[in-house]
């Protein structure tokens, strides 16, 4: 499904006789162009419906936006709703969901969206798939090309993990679920920030120790924790709590010294926040045991303690893993579930978990190792 297909820009409309005023015409416009059918999830805000394109009959979602509280809200509504839809009408990428259009009703907002049938954790998880290195090279790429649109832009994305990386029916991915996601400046006042960002697997080290001023590389720590996932099937770096989550950390990849991280000291919660048990570095081709020179390198690069030292996303894209053998596979030859949005996927289930929810740890007894990444 292309945007041109179901994109409508605004049309002058005439409101003599209806009582409207033309704002509040347009909108019912909008609103009369789309059926809502069936809920088929609900999140920490919105309430996410299948629906259709009535005069084309071609699905999409629809996203009810709840009512936020006085202090969160903006008229009522969330304020990270409104920033979501502000950053989705700016960044406009292939590998980015597409917001098609943007409605009222009563005291809700909708978002309507592209349908996309699929998310990358469904196929991490469905162990019928096998993946080639060629597919995780694609995912992987796409993922990146999608990230440096968002950072080129000056945006955060600030929830990357699998399930909000969406597979579209012709297989390509797309990065979703932006209510996370915000517009950053390298110094001053304006960079400080909220830490309670990214679901806790993928929360970079900094985060987890109270850093409030970041940038691009938490993102970067994401992608690196999601490249992991695609060769392991099993989550890398999982606990169930925060002060867990350091503590699988730095025995996954050895705790940090100052001369790797000399700012670590400065973060606020490293007194309270930092294991103390020193564990020594392990290699990383000890438990990726199928990853090519490549794989390992970037990866061990975007995993970089000191934020300051990871790739940014064009340096990734750059790195020798996508320019040597095997090549990305094509997206219309990628692994696809067909399900998504009909059958559970987590886009729908939950468009708006909670950064710290907990989830279902996975077992590394279930490590996939045959082929090489």
């Amino acid at each position: 499904m292309s945007s041109a297909d179901t994109t409508r820009q605004p049309t002058p409309v005439s409101t003599f006789g209806t009582g409207l005023e033309p704002a509040e015409l347009q909108n019912e416009l909008v609103r009369k162009r789309y059926l809502k059918e069936e809920k088929v999830g609900e999140g920490t805000y919105a309430v996410v419906y299948v629906g259709k394109q009535i005069d084309t009959n071609i699905k999409i979602a629809i996203k009810k936006i709840k009512v936020g509280p006085a202090d969160q809200a903006k008229n009522g509504i969330d304020l990270s709703a409104i920033r979501e839809i502000k950053l989705l009408r700016e960044l406009r990428h292939e590998n980015i969901i597409h917001l098609l259009d943007v409605f009222s009703q009563k005291q809700n907002l909708n978002l309507v969206l592209e349908f996309l049938d699929c998310d990358l954790e469904m196929l991490i998880r469905d162990r019928s798939i096998i993946f080639s290195p060629g597919n995780v090279k694609a995912w992987m790429c796409m993922t990146l090309r999608g990230l440096l649109h968002c950072h080129d832009n000056f945006v955060l994305h600030r929830d990357l993990k699998p399930n909000n990386l969406l597979i579209s029916p012709t297989g390509v991915l797309k990065l979703a679920d932006f209510g996370l996601a915000r517009y950053h400046a390298d110094t001053g006042p304006s960079a400080r920030m909220s830490n309670s960002v990214v679901t806790r697997w993928y929360r970079s080290p900094e985060l987890l120790m109270g850093a409030r001023w970041y940038g691009t590389g938490i993102d970067i720590w994401s992608v690196g924790c999601i490249f992991a996932e695609l060769m392991l099937r099993v989550p890398y770096m999982a606990s169930e709590t925060d002060l867990g989550q350091l503590d699988v950390i730095f025995r996954a990849l050895g705790t940090p010294t100052e001369d790797e991280w000399p700012d670590m000291r400065k973060l606020p919660a490293y007194e309270t926040a930092m294991p103390r048990t020193t564990y020594p570095r392990q290699p990383l081709s000890g438990l990726f045991t199928a990853a090519s020179t490549d794989a390992l390198d970037l990866l061990s690069r975007m995993l970089t303690f000191d934020p300051r030292k990871r790739p940014t996303s064009r340096e990734c894209l750059l790195h020798p893993y996508f320019v040597n053998a095997p090549r990305p596979t094509r997206e219309d030859r990628l692994p696809r579930k067909g399900g998504g949005m009909e059958r559970g996927g987590e886009v729908v289930r939950d468009l708006k978990r909670k950064a710290d929810a907990k989830e279902n740890l996975g077992g590394r007894d279930k490590i996939a190792r045959k082929l090489v990444f």
